[in-house]
């Protein structure tokens, strides 16, 4: 019995640890008005997006959406950071799957302006 629960505890941390590996962390900084990453390209795959607010003086946020399509419907919600960041802090999203494409991502509370973020 005791060989059991051991590999099902190996078994499960495995499977936790892949799960927890499977996405590749997209790093972008927030100044007052704009990201300082002008563009992003990507390999499609299953991403976080982490959110740095450099000494903006409010809280900042995220969004994600198809190119041309930036209607709120069409956010990525995925996308969206969990918290919002506040001033000197950084937040994530949740886990997002991206396809091939074109994107454009930015912050409404900011604002910025739309910047393009293409999946090959």
């Amino acid at each position: 019995m005791k060989k059991v629960i051991a590999i099902l505890v190996v078994i499960l941390s495995f499977s936790f640890n892949a799960n927890a590996q499977d996405a590749k962390t997209v790093a972008l900084e927030q100044t007052k008005g704009e990201f300082t990453q002008k563009s992003v390209t990507l390999s499609e795959g299953t991403y976080v997006f982490e959110i740095t607010n450099s000494n903006v003086g409010k809280d900042v946020g995220f969004v994600l959406a198809p190119k041309g399509k930036t209607e709120q419907k069409d956010h990525i919600k995925e996308a969206y950071v969990t918290s919002l960041a506040k001033n000197n802090t950084t937040s994530s999203s949740k886990k997002v799957t991206l396809k091939k494409g074109e994107y454009v991502y930015f912050c409404p509370l900011n604002p910025t302006p739309q910047y393009t973020l293409i999946v090959k």
